[in-house]
């Protein structure tokens, strides 16, 4: 009988995640929602490609693959250099049905180019391993800065010196856009009120290079067809922008809203009122005192109505008692877990790495050599996703475990690397998957945690393709530098895993150097692109082991971003954290709850820089329902201090945030 229902669940989730899949991989521009028929407007001459666009034309040449823009007040600049690699000759270009298509016979490629909703569409075919190194964006002398979708998102002018030295973290790097963004978009601005969007809809097998060339930097995507992997068809998007640092933001929303590929939390909300108990919460992990009744009292004693609270897999979990009186509280309650690692169970270091046999090894990941794909930090194997769904119907591993972690009474549950966009390919004969294959498992069975099990879900940075299956992420909201994880590795600076009961990997104050800190902190170079596109639908944090209270130096900037951002701060707390910072949380959460009242459920639909140092910064959700102004310098302007904030709820007067003061 239980496998028969979990048979029966499986196949509605199929349809649910096939659809996500579909909306985040394969579908064209629909942006601007017109619907207007471009097909006859589509133009050749000669080598020369002319496809109509919201806002000029775009110009696409054979022989190169590079592209101009034309806008309609005459400005003209270059949206992509030609292609890295050599192409061949270009064969005869054939128009139908308003596409224009031609053949690069040497390299095997086939490229089909349209007008698709305002934007230039263009797709490249390819039926035999290939790559391709295009488009390479931001070369226009023009052009000024660079929107990345790095955690929440950075706008980098291109001629900084620093951020072209190594130093910068950037230059030299590349992302892959499944795994390495957040989001498969990025952008560029240029003075005059001109710019362009990037999409990269085929994000699977796609990267994204940061080159340093002559003082400037620039991107290179590079594209792998390969017929086994899936990755036969790459398919990118342009479209012309007025600039703005969150223009590529808007244009992506835009996107992913014209494919059905936003699921608000208002929804949300309506199917699971439990989600409704994330607005207005800060997040915070416990250890020790703070997972018991008398934590979650001493909480209610602060004044803090509105709290998620999660927890360790270790053996000592939240009690029944401690949940109870959480929920009873307002607050959220979920276990962290993992389905991504499987360790030897007589070794292994964590109790979520323990699986029943024969997990370990026979659902390990193995390459394409055959052997077995060690997990994170080398502990274990990374767990086939398919090796679980298909014994999921006859050994229930998935449905056991989580009925175990949240028999306390747990309503929420967060799934680590699940949304991260992390993706294997397995090459085992007996449960082989595709990375396309693996992300549709992930989302299968986050929407079996979500929906069927009703339980609010989080996962771990969690791209934009996950955003219909979960409602909250602990890391989208860090754009974390290489530099980072090094530091991390650093046991004696950074802290481990002991002692016990507040381990120092959480709790011990560090310092970030001077590099790190501009790169992922400077409020000049940040932007909230993940707002813009998922502020109504996703509720975003930093991740776990920067806890607000981590990283002393940026505690003052990290709260003013996160109340411009209308997001909750990512606390960890145990019985000498609230006893240092107990009553500094309590009123950074009783200022941030009314406004993420007012807006957790509107879109951001503006953001903008007052200053040309861009220290003073302001945001706009919905239609006025919060309007947030902050100062990130050290003097004041109109009248708002340095190192304040200053919020307006639709119809009410302003509020005043100064976190050092506190």
């Amino acid at each position: 009988m239980k496998a028969r229902k979990i048979r029966k669940t499986r196949k509605k989730l199929i349809a649910v995640s096939g659809a996500l899949t579909v909306i985040a991989v394969v579908g064209t521009a629909t942006a601007f929602g017109t619907g207007t028929d471009d097909r006859r407007q589509v133009e050749v001459h000669g080598g020369q490609v002319t496809v109509p666009v919201a806002g000029g034309r775009t110009v696409v040449d054979t022989a190169s693959l590079a592209v101009r823009a034309q806008a309609d007040d005459g400005r003209a600049w270059q949206l992509s250099a030609p292609a890295a690699d050599r192409l061949g000759s270009a064969g005869k270009v054939s128009v139908r049905g308003g596409r224009a298509t031609w053949r690069y016979a040497a390299k095997g490629l086939t490229v089909t180019v349209s007008a698709r909703d305002g934007r230039l569409a263009v797709s490249v075919h390819s039926d035999r391993e290939a790559t391709l190194r295009w488009p390479v964006t931001g070369v226009d002398p023009a052009t000024r800065e660079l929107q990345v979708p790095r955690g929440e998102g950075l706008s980098v002018p291109v001629a900084d010196k620093w951020w072209n030295s190594e130093r910068g973290g950037l230059a030299g790097s590349e992302a892959g856009v499944a795994d390495g963004l957040t989001m498969p978009f990025w952008g560029t601005g240029l003075p005059g009120g001109h710019g362009a969007s990037y999409i990269a809809e085929s994000d699977i097998g796609t990267t994204l290079k940061f080159v340093s060339e002559a003082g400037r930097l620039h991107t290179e995507a590079r594209h792998a067809f390969s017929p086994k992997e899936d990755t036969k068809d790459y398919k990118v998007t342009f479209a012309l922008t007025d600039g703005s640092p969150v223009a590529a933001a808007r244009d992506y929303r835009a996107w992913l809203s014209g494919h059905g590929g936003i699921t608000t939390l208002r929804e949300k909300i309506a199917r699971n009122p439990g989600v409704g108990k994330l607005v207005g919460a800060f997040h915070a992990y416990t250890w020790g005192q703070a997972r018991t009744a008398e934590g979650v009292r001493r909480l209610r004693e602060l004044g803090i109505d509105r709290m998620w609270l999660g927890y360790d897999a270790d053996d000592a979990p939240m009690t029944a008692g401690a949940t109870s009186l959480a929920e009873r509280s307002g607050y959220l309650v979920g276990p962290y877990d993992s389905w991504a690692n499987a360790q030897d169970p007589g070794s292994a270091d964590t109790p979520v790495s323990k699986w029943p046999a024969p997990v370990w090894q026979d659902a390990c990941v193995r390459g394409a050599d055959g052997e077995v794909v060690s997990g994170f930090h080398d502990r274990g194997c990374y767990v086939s996703s398919e090796a679980l769904r298909r014994a999921e119907p006859s050994r229930h591993y998935l449905a056991d475990r989580t009925r175990e972690m949240t028999a306390n009474g747990a309503g929420s549950y967060f799934l680590d690397v699940d949304a991260a966009g992390e993706l294997f390919s397995d090459h085992t004969p007996e449960h082989p998957m595709t990375e396309a294959r693996d992300r549709r498992n992930r989302l299968e069975r986050m929407a079996w945690l979500s929906g069927d099990r009703k339980l609010v879900l989080g996962s771990e940075s969690a791209g934009s393709w996950s955003n219909g299956v979960l409602s909250f992420s602990h890391g989208s909201g860090t754009p974390v530098t290489d530099a980072l994880w090094k530091l991390e590795k650093d046991r004696t600076v950074w802290g481990g895993y002991a002692p016990y009961n507040a381990p120092a990997i959480f709790f011990k104050p560090v310092r970030l150097p001077d590099d790190v800190a501009r790169a992922m902190y400077d409020p000049r170079y940040r932007v909230p692109l993940y707002q813009t596109v998922l502020h109504d639908s996703v509720i975003s944090t930093e991740r776990w082991e920067l806890p607000w209270s981590k990283l002393p130096a940026q505690s003052r900037d990290r709260a003013l971003l996160a109340m411009l951002y209308n997001v909750p701060l990512n606390l960890v707390l145990d019985q000498s954290e609230l006893d240092r910072h107990g009553e500094q949380i309590a009123r950074l959460q009783k200022y941030f709850e009314p406004l993420h009242k007012a807006a957790a459920t509107s879109p951001m639909t503006d953001f903008r820089r007052l200053t040309p140092d861009r220290q003073v910064q302001r945001t706009t959700f919905g239609h006025g329902e919060l309007t947030v102004t902050a100062n990130f310098s050290a003097t004041a302007h109109d009248g708002l201090p340095g190192g304040c904030v200053d919020a307006v709820v639709k119809g009410g007067k302003a509020r005043r945030l100064c976190p050092e003061g506190l």
